[in-house]
């Protein structure tokens, strides 16, 4: 049953139900591109019934070998960058205790490498991991993107130097190409145990993925639930290809009608702490896909109550380009309520006894509503609690939605040639074979 539930009754006020079906055309055209692969970048969409096509035997060797690196590791890296680590970041922040590690966790601390380029934070790695027993993933199609293997050259050394060569290339998992690229060639030569990252399925879309799937079921979530909760979402979205009856069709339509009046700029909410990874995700996911062109929604993302003490003021009273989009889960996990006092100082006490979720709710609902009188429209997505079904719903309902809404907007959504221009760039600064004309430009740029 699809728990994802989509609510626009905050948008009819900015965009009428008449005008977002208006766009139905566009909607069944996309949808024709995508299943009929007749799009730009047809070549890249394994990850559409990814879900359904993921086997039994996949499944259980990922469970298994999962099992093997718990037993034997408190700390698991995970080497990459974009979609080849945020997927599984996103789940496993958002599955996972929030102080899972200072209560004793049974599973592995998962850590990150290769995200970025921080002399600082990969020297405090290192620290951590001379102290823990620890094994590592290493994610790249290619294996020369410059963050993950800079990381992984710096790890790799560590861990043969720590447990030895032998021993080393046990705890080493690669995730990368089928049969070509650097990282590949290092896994044959060194026996490494690896993973393919299917050739028709782009990073941000990989989450599905061994990519994703192995990280996350070494930190102890269900993968069989999530996939199955991917796999309902499929089928609905296969089945209904049109927007009635379809929620990931609606929200691709919303957002298009928004674009098309004037809001540039969608910015995803949550409510709870442990979606601030999803979010993260979910900007990766449109931002890669949509900004193409000079066309595009920019993704942004807040993390409510708090961000209502910084970023509120500006979604209320600024630039009226903004729709929100919200996350609303509607059942915690745990029961916690608010105490009364007899003194009463701090004022709280008409809402002693309420659950902390109750006041939650009503934060979220009255927010939605300033922000509606402020000239904001907003889109509501619910699910009934955070669990891995329900997670996995949430990831096919925005991978189809980015995937119509590219299609919509008249962009390829898997492609991304504008990641490629500050590489070039880089490589010449630092150096690289082959730049030598670019570096002497750029340095002169630089020097005035």
């Amino acid at each position: 049953m699809i728990q994802v539930k989509l609510g626009l009754e905050q948008l009819h006020e900015f965009i009428s139900k008449d005008e977002l079906l208006a766009y139905d055309k566009q909607i069944v055209s996309a949808y024709r591109k995508i299943y009929n692969k007749t799009g730009a970048g047809s070549d890249f969409l394994g990850w559409v019934d990814l879900p359904s096509s993921i086997t039994e035997e996949e499944m259980a060797r990922i469970e298994a070998h999962a099992a093997e690196l718990r037993s034997k590791s408190e700390v698991f890296v995970v080497i990459g960058i974009g979609g080849s680590y945020l997927g599984a970041r996103a789940v496993i922040e958002t599955m996972t205790h929030h102080f899972a590690q200072l209560c004793g966790s049974e599973n592995p601390h998962i850590i990150y490498a290769g995200q970025h380029i921080s002399e600082d934070y990969t020297t405090d790695l290192l620290q951590l991991l001379d102290k823990k027993d620890y094994s590592m993933a290493v994610i790249s199609k290619s294996g020369t993107t410059t963050e993950p293997a800079i990381a992984f050259r710096i790890l790799k050394a560590h861990i043969e130097k720590k447990y030895g060569v032998e021993e080393a290339r046990k705890r080493i998992v690669a995730i990368t190409d089928k049969s070509r690229g650097a990282l590949k060639q290092l896994a044959d030569s060194e026996g490494y145990a690896s993973y393919v990252v299917p050739d028709d399925v782009g990073g941000r879309y990989s989450v599905l993925t061994p990519v994703g799937l192995l990280p996350i079921a070494v930190a102890g979530i269900n993968i069989r639930e999530l996939i199955s909760g991917a796999r309902k979402m499929e089928a609905m979205s296969r089945t209904v290809q049109k927007m009635h009856g379809n929620p990931i069709a609606w929200y691709a339509a919303a957002r298009q009608a928004l674009y098309n009046s004037g809001k540039t700029v969608e910015v995803m909410v949550n409510y709870e702490p442990r979606l601030f990874y999803f979010t993260e995700w979910f900007k990766q996911l449109y931002g890669e896909s949509e900004g193409k062109e000079n066309k595009g929604i920019f993704p942004a993302g807040v993390g409510f109550t708090t961000d209502l003490h910084s970023m509120g003021q500006y979604i209320q009273e600024g630039l009226r380009i903004l729709f929100e989009t919200v996350i609303s889960v509607e059942k915690p996990v745990n029961e916690l309520r608010v105490p009364g006092a007899e003194t009463d100082l701090d004022q709280l006490n008409y809402i002693a006894g309420k659950r902390l979720s109750e006041v939650n709710h009503k934060a979220e609902q009255g927010t939605i509503l300033a922000h509606v009188d402020g000239g904001v429209p907003n889109m509501r997505i619910s699910i009934p609690e955070i669990s891995a079904d329900t997670i996995g719903q949430l990831i096919y309902f925005f991978e189809m939605g980015c995937a119509l809404s590219g299609y919509m907007l008249g962009v390829n959504p898997f492609d991304q040639p504008g990641v490629e221009a500050y590489k070039k760039n880089m490589f010449a600064l630092l150096g690289k074979k082959g730049f030598e004309a670019q570096t002497e430009e750029l340095t002169k740029r630089l020097n005035g």
